[in-house]
């Protein structure tokens, strides 16, 4: 099943059948436990609408798929990763502290954004007037219950200053933590579980053609998608739940963002989420 939250309601789609329900507070539907049960009982009674009509509100304007949640991410979870933010920090010495996060057992967490920070789908997301280095880090992301158990994944992008962070690794909320810093969606695919195999892609478009692109999977990824849901929930609580972004395996080399690049990350199985990109 894919959720998505639109201007006209609440969208539900499912095989070949699709939903419309009504608005909904995220933060008591993302906060149940149990969601996948809840909204198979729940679209017994929104409108059966038509496939064309499902991509005609898709087409008029999604949502950030959350409520008021808390948005937190993973670092160095991917080797790619590793190596990149090592080359990036080798300068202020910083790049020992990379790799031996990636080889321990505990995971780089980090706060990434509130609600208000977060862009929708088709909206802007920002880089920093005061970062030389910008770059999108396309994510699988994760809805977490107020349990700890996963219960949808989306697309994300964790808009970072590499320049500011390969200044000082002390830096990383700056680089990371900004207006228009992140966005979700278009959708959250609810289920438990995904495919190893699953793809991610990254393609930036800057004047109609694409300057930078990229392409992983899971089998890249590092840890465990629950094995970094139980880190996150140790000594913390999310009383109506919460996404974690589980890091990137994509690096464009050489490349820095410009306000009106295009950003486009495709997570097989979930949808493309896209963003332009404006400054701040």
């Amino acid at each position: 099943m894919k959720l998505y939250k639109t201007s006209q309601g609440t969208l539900l789609c499912d095989s070949d059948q699709n939903y419309l329900g009504p608005e909904y507070d995220w933060d008591q539907l993302l906060g149940r436990e149990n969601l996948s049960d809840y909204l198979k009982s729940e679209i017994k009674s929104w409108e059966k609408i038509t496939p064309g009509r499902a991509r005609e509100i898709q087409e008029s304007g999604l949502l950030a798929p959350m409520g008021n949640q808390e948005i937190w991410a993973a670092g160095v979870t991917y080797y790619r990763s590793r190596t990149a933010r090592m080359e990036e920090s080798k300068d202020a010495g910083g790049a020992d502290f990379y790799d031996k996060v990636y080889a321990a057992d505990r995971p780089e967490l980090f706060f990434k954004a509130t609600a208000y920070r977060v862009s929708n789908p088709g909206g802007i997301v920002n880089i920093r007037k005061d970062s030389t280095w910008d770059v999108p880090e396309p994510e699988l992301t994760l809805l977490i219950s107020p349990s700890g158990k996963i219960q949808g994944f989306t697309v994300g992008n964790d808009m970072s200053s590499r320049s500011i962070e390969g200044e000082n690794p002390l830096y990383l909320p700056q680089a990371k933590v900004y207006q228009g810093c992140a966005s979700i969606g278009p959708c959250i695919l609810i289920q438990d579980d995904l495919d190893n195999s699953t793809s991610i892609e990254l393609a930036i478009e800057r004047e109609g053609k694409i300057s930078a692109s990229g392409k992983t999977d899971l089998t890249q990824l590092k840890r465990k998608p629950q094995e970094l849901a139980d880190w996150l929930f140790r000594a913390n609580s999310f009383p109506i739940g919460c996404f974690l972004m589980t890091g990137t395996g994509i690096v464009p080399d050489d490349f820095t963002l410009q306000a009106g690049d295009q950003v486009k990350i495709t997570i097989a199985g979930i949808g493309t989420l896209s963003n332009s990109v404006g400054e701040i």
